[in-house]
């Protein structure tokens, strides 16, 4: 799908001090729907936008635009949906006369030949070369990182393996959640994309290849990760809750072969986890207090 929206801003008008640095920016998720908004508001706005084709989503399987998309219409920006980066994307891309490609939570391989027409800026959340992959913020949460970060990264044929242009790294607190850590990111991340966008128009942006140490890969999240493990440390299901919080959800398997979703926990004094809110099946979120009084009452 292509659709050809209103002339979009003058793609990044230039800073006072520096030429205009002319962009595509390619990505799919609401993290990258986020950036894009950030970039546009700091009038570097993309030439060109390039998303993901809608897909079926929700109970009634509502054929539904990428969050990029949606993000791309409003700011009234060029966008293409392709199904594949063929050669007539990469065509229109290459009439935008990018500086650089940015790609942000794309959700699919970027391959030659248009890995290497254009300089590429990915932005990834998490401090390469640990946690590459699909699921990095999740990750780093449910291992019990004390910190994560952003890394602007080259795009190379191995996964989030290229060198790295900029990193910064952000705190995650003992119970800060996905919800709480992912905006921070985003913000992160937009600061950090701005930055190097000003090295690609100053000719100063330089990258240092990855260590071979310290590799860890962040695996997309399966069904099969909801799951807690009630003989795990307290520690650990702490973790994993709030690692899928708010926004896929932890669950508990009951006797009878149901699961209790488990959306808020902590760790008691005594080291035990304390169920605070659940959502039982096909009902509204409660506290873990309310859902135990309901059930007694039955």
């Amino acid at each position: 799908m292509s659709v050809e929206g209103p002339p979009a801003p003058r793609p990044q008008d230039p800073p006072a001090d520096g030429p205009p640095v002319r962009t595509a920016f390619l990505g799919t998720s609401w993290f990258a729907a986020d950036v894009l908004r950030r970039l546009v508001a700091a009038d570097r706005a993309p030439g060109l936008v390039i998303t993901r084709p809608d897909r079926p989503a929700g109970r009634g399987r509502k054929l539904t635009p990428p969050p990029v998309a949606d993000a791309a219409l409003e700011l009234g920006l060029p966008l293409l949906q392709p199904e594949t980066l063929d050669d007539d994307v990469v065509r229109r891309i290459a009439a935008v006369e990018p500086d650089a490609l940015i790609v942000c939570a794309y959700g699919a391989i970027v391959k030659e030949p248009l890995l290497s027409a254009h300089p590429i800026l990915n932005v990834h959340p998490s401090l390469l070369p640990r946690w590459r992959g699909a699921a990095p913020v999740e990750r780093a949460i449910m291992a019990g990182d004390a910190e994560t970060g952003v890394s602007i990264m080259e795009l190379v044929e191995a996964l989030d393996a290229g060198p790295v242009q900029l990193q910064e790294s952000l705190p995650i607190g003992p119970d800060d959640t996905y919800g709480d850590v992912a905006p921070k990111l985003v913000e992160l991340g937009s600061d950090l994309l701005l930055r190097a966008l000003d090295e690609v128009a100053a000719g100063t942006l330089t990258a240092t290849p990855q260590p071979d140490e310290g590799i860890t890969y962040a695996e997309k999240i399966v069904a099969a990760d909801r799951d807690l493990d009630p003989a795990a440390p307290a520690r650990v299901q702490h973790d994993h809750v709030r690692a899928l919080a708010p926004h896929i959800g932890a669950r508990l398997k009951q006797e009878d072969g149901s699961y209790l979703g488990v959306r808020r926990t902590a760790v008691a004094a005594d080291g035990t986890l304390e169920l605070l809110e659940v959502q039982p099946p096909g009902k509204s979120p409660m506290t873990y207090a309310d859902y135990l009084r309901g059930r007694d009452a039955r």
